[in-house]
């Protein structure tokens, strides 16, 4: 484990720690986690731009941070792949595309999946719970999404994160773990870019109870389907909005 990877337990080691956001401090420990956290956020949420310029002198002053803590922030978005470095150009925002968010729901329809049938074979009562905690939490946010999108895409967005990671969470590879949480992260900019001119629709609520139902049951098959098609929406969308080429 590397000396900056120590200090930031919100950007876990690929081979030590392999924890997932939702296990992290609600607070950041370093000046660095601080502009790291802030940085994924404004990427993730499309208030910096994909193909932006990350100037470490301007930025410096926005994040009250140093230089060089900027830099390792910058660095550390990088290895997520939401920061591009080019050599002697400084650093950019990851740029988005159709073909980026096919290979991505692609590659996370697998890992997801696989994560899931494990947690099927292994989950024990506790995993149960954690399921229909997060189940509860989800759908009260769903409840109010209907009425008031931008008020509570923000929750929903989380309290969906974290119904993902509890469907998945008995699974018995840390590399996997680490991997999807990398690749939700990724797909959170497309939901963002989605949301933009369409609703969530009622129907993903409805999707999200058959997943449940089909978790407490333990139907693996049914369950495979249904989170499979499920992670397709927001590639539906964007192919639907034609927004990205």
């Amino acid at each position: 484990m590397t000396t900056t990877d120590a200090v930031l337990p919100d950007r876990p080691d690929p081979i030590t720690h392999l924890r997932r956001p939702s296990e992290v401090d609600a607070l950041p420990r370093s000046a660095i986690e601080s502009a790291y956290r802030q940085l994924r956020l404004d990427i993730i949420e499309g208030r910096r731009a994909p193909g932006d310029k990350l100037r470490v002198e301007h930025l410096k002053d926005e994040y009250q941070v140093s230089a060089s803590t900027l830099r390792e922030a910058l660095s550390l978005l990088v290895s997520d792949s939401l920061v591009v470095s080019q050599a002697q150009r400084g650093f950019r925002v990851a740029p988005m595309s159709l073909a980026d968010i096919e290979d991505l729901t692609r590659t996370r329809t697998l890992l997801e999946c696989a994560a899931f049938q494990d947690s099927l074979l292994y989950g024990d009562d506790e995993w149960e719970a954690r399921v229909v905690s997060a189940y509860h939490k989800l759908s009260r946010a769903e409840e109010r999404l209907a009425t008031d999108m931008a008020g509570v895409f923000d929750e929903w967005e989380e309290r969906n994160r974290a119904f993902h990671e509890a469907l998945t969470s008995a699974c018995q590879s840390r590399w996997i773990l680490r991997f999807q949480s990398l690749l939700f992260q990724q797909a959170q900019r497309y939901r963002r870019l989605s949301a933009v001119t369409t609703k969530v629709p009622a129907s993903v609520h409805e999707e999200h109870r058959r997943i449940f139902e089909a978790a407490m049951a333990r139907d693996k098959e049914k369950a495979n389907e249904l989170l499979a098609q499920h992670i397709q929406f927001a590639l539906t969308v964007i192919r639907q909005q034609g927004v990205l080429k």
